[in-house]
């Protein structure tokens, strides 16, 4: 090779490991300039890099993080003080689902104290593969107490409203029903949209104060042997009156006999409100479809129907909290965005799991799966209240 050519080769070789460092150098720079918390990880979740805002905020030394495995250096707690399990902690789904993972959590810190956290988890690919993963972190301490407060607010004022709703709904009821004397056509018309405003209210203090006994971690958990398949077919009589005022078909394949241990109270309010929501965000005319069954080691419930169906880009938020679709609020005044959002948190007491599939105009389909094992009882304050009237 002519002693040219291959001091052009030098000299190129010389300016990309240039470019290299100066890329580097910029990556570095924008790394450790993060003002959030930020992590990065190997692929076998070997911390690598850590910038000063996450050993600020965490208390650690570099000797006390580098080279160590991340999962059993940083420790996350839920907000019930248990420690998440690593499978489902956001880097472990980062890199299993390949994509960005948002979790609020409550962080570990050296000192011991738990610090309210949001955490995302991000992995880094290369030819399709995941070498590592980047862990952004800030305090949520803030936000976490505003809600805090929000909270213990609506659960005062609930218990407030509480004491005068229940006596003007009984009244309102017997006034309707002709217990004080007979009605004139046009008073019962009056009579009927008071006692249906009067329900609504206190389907909405049931559900706030059911949140806040959840969010506090009060309600008590007691198991009993549960026929889950009578539980489905008296809820779907007890809505018969919903499900024939907006001509709806329903139909049901409930192939599961064999009783369960499990918690019936907390059961039978996720499927009431499920059942519930299919009527009503389902169009007069339209067709509902409940079945139970055994799937594996689950028993599966499942709420079918032709409805209005959740818009693609707003399915994130479905379990979020006073959450309602735009197409939905368009259609359906009814309505408070915050049956699912408890119902995911009943769900996540009993140790099941809860997710849809839906096409907005075509319908949506939401699955309750329950584990075939026997649920272990917690005790607690208080129950849940029944939130679904037929």
């Amino acid at each position: 090779m002519p002693m040219k050519d291959f001091s052009k080769i030098i000299s190129e070789l010389q300016a990309g490991n240039e470019e290299l460092e100066l890329a580097r150098a910029k990556a570095d720079a924008l790394f450790l300039g993060i003002g959030e918390g930020a992590i990065f990880t190997d692929e076998k979740g070997m911390i690598s890099r850590v910038n000063q805002a996450a050993f600020d905020m965490l208390g650690y030394t570099q000797e006390e993080l580098l080279g160590k495995w991340y999962p059993k250096t940083i420790e996350v707690y839920d907000e019930k003080g248990e420690l998440i399990r690593i499978i489902d902690r956001p880097i472990t789904k980062a890199f299993l689902t390949g994509k960005a993972v948002t979790m609020q959590v409550f962080i570990k810190l050296k000192n011991g104290k738990l610090l309210p956290a949001s955490v995302t988890s991000s992995p880094v690919i290369m030819d399709g593969k995941p070498i590592g993963a980047i862990q952004i972190f800030r305090d949520f301490t803030k936000e976490y107490e505003i809600d805090k407060m929000k909270s213990e607010f609506i659960s005062i004022a609930s218990h407030q409203l509480r004491t005068p709703l229940t006596s003007i709904m009984t009244n309102a009821h017997l006034l309707a029903d002709g217990y004080v004397g007979r009605l004139t056509d046009e008073q019962q018309i009056f009579m009927n949209n008071i006692t249906f405003s009067v329900d609504r209210m206190h389907e909405l203090i049931s559900t706030l104060l059911n949140i806040t006994r959840i969010e506090a971690g009060k309600v008590a958990i007691n198991p009993k042997e549960t026929d889950l398949k009578r539980i489905v077919q008296e809820i779907n009589n007890e809505l018969q009156p919903q499900i024939e005022a907006k001509k709806l078909t329903l139909t049901s394949a409930l192939n599961y006999d064999e009783p369960v241990m499990t918690d019936p109270v907390l059961i039978r309010e996720v499927f009431a409100n499920l059942l519930s929501n299919a009527i009503k965000y389902t169009p007069q005319g339209g067709k509902i479809r409940v079945t139970l069954k055994k799937d594996k080691e689950e028993i599966v419930y499942r709420v079918k129907d032709n409805g209005y169906g959740i818009p693609e880009e707003q399915q994130d938020h479905i379990f979020t909290k006073f959450f309602r679709a735009e197409n939905i609020v368009q259609t359906e005044s009814v309505g408070t965005g915050l049956g699912l959002y408890m119902v995911q948190g009943i769900v996540e007491n009993i140790g099941g799991r809860i997710w849809f599939e839906s096409k907005e105009g075509m319908g949506s389909t939401f699955y309750f799966a329950l584990p075939n094992t026997e649920l272990r009882g917690k005790a607690g304050s208080t129950t849940i209240e029944t939130t679904i009237r037929s």
